[in-house]
């Protein structure tokens, strides 16, 4: 009776938590997704305090792109979350999180271009091709793009299974990132290596968890073979012994009492 209330009692909160995620959670994480971007705006203007510093455009830049890493982290926080927790719900945040990740990353390269080269075409491929870590940093913006454009309904429905595969190339975007922000700042790399650390130990979870559900269908497959041989073998022991040796049928029939 206590597993059975504890499973009704779920059952009947998964609703509750539905609404406080999608009109209580969301709209806050929403809200605080913004404050980056409108925080870089009023120090453009040098509004109430704020200021972007004596190089507008590095700030700028490393704002988008540590945001970027920020959001691409918390997309890959949902689903242990979701696991850990066991309610499902909570992955309704992860598509609004990866395309703030998205919208963060195309700031940081749009003010690359635009602000940093001045929309050189030239410059910009010639730095893509020369300099190792903006290569990698275009690279993992190149492979946000399927993934923002794939990141509706609709398009999960028309993918099917393959979406999730598609879907699991944000691990590759994380490290790429991590790898282009290590290159990128030369001398203090204790950032970065917080990055990686947090990285790697959501890489871990995941392969955990795959490992697991695969020990988990091994042992159940085992464990039907070795139901299916002992039933089989308790079938022949039982034929075996309620008839008995063609000898003794055939002498039985010979010989009546």
């Amino acid at each position: 009776m206590p597993a059975a209330s504890t499973a009704a009692n779920t059952v009947a909160d998964r609703p509750r938590l539905e609404r406080w995620i999608r009109f209580g959670v969301k709209p806050l994480v929403f809200g605080a997704a913004l404050l980056p971007a409108a925080s870089l705006v009023a120090g453009v203007f040098e509004w109430q305090g704020f200021a972007l510093g004596a190089n507008p455009i590095a700030a700028i830049l490393h704002t988008c792109g540590r945001w970027t890493l920020n959001f691409i982290l918390l997309t890959l926080t949902v689903a242990p979350i979701a696991q850990l927790t066991g309610r499902s719900e909570w992955l309704r945040l992860r598509r609004m999180l990866g395309l703030f990740a998205f919208t963060y990353a195309l700031l940081h390269f749009l003010t690359y271009l635009v602000l940093d080269q001045s929309l050189d075409a030239r410059a910009v491929m010639q730095d893509i091709v020369k300099r190792p870590y903006i290569t990698i940093g275009f690279t993992a913006l190149l492979l946000l793009v399927p993934l923002a454009a794939t990141s509706t309904r609709r398009m999960m429905r028309r993918l099917g299974r393959r979406w999730q595969q598609l879907h699991r190339l944000v691990y590759v975007i994380a490290v790429l990132g991590v790898w282009h922000f290590y290159w990128e700042v030369k001398a203090d790399v204790r950032q970065p290596l917080l990055y990686a650390g947090a990285v790697a130990v959501l890489l871990g979870f995941r392969w955990w968890k795959r490992r697991g559900s695969r020990s988990a269908t091994l042992r159940a497959g085992v464990g039907r073979y070795a139901r299916a041989f002992c039933s089989a073998r308790a079938a022949s022991q039982i034929a075996a012994s309620t008839s008995g040796p063609p000898t003794q049928v055939a002498s039985g029939i010979a010989s009546p009492k």
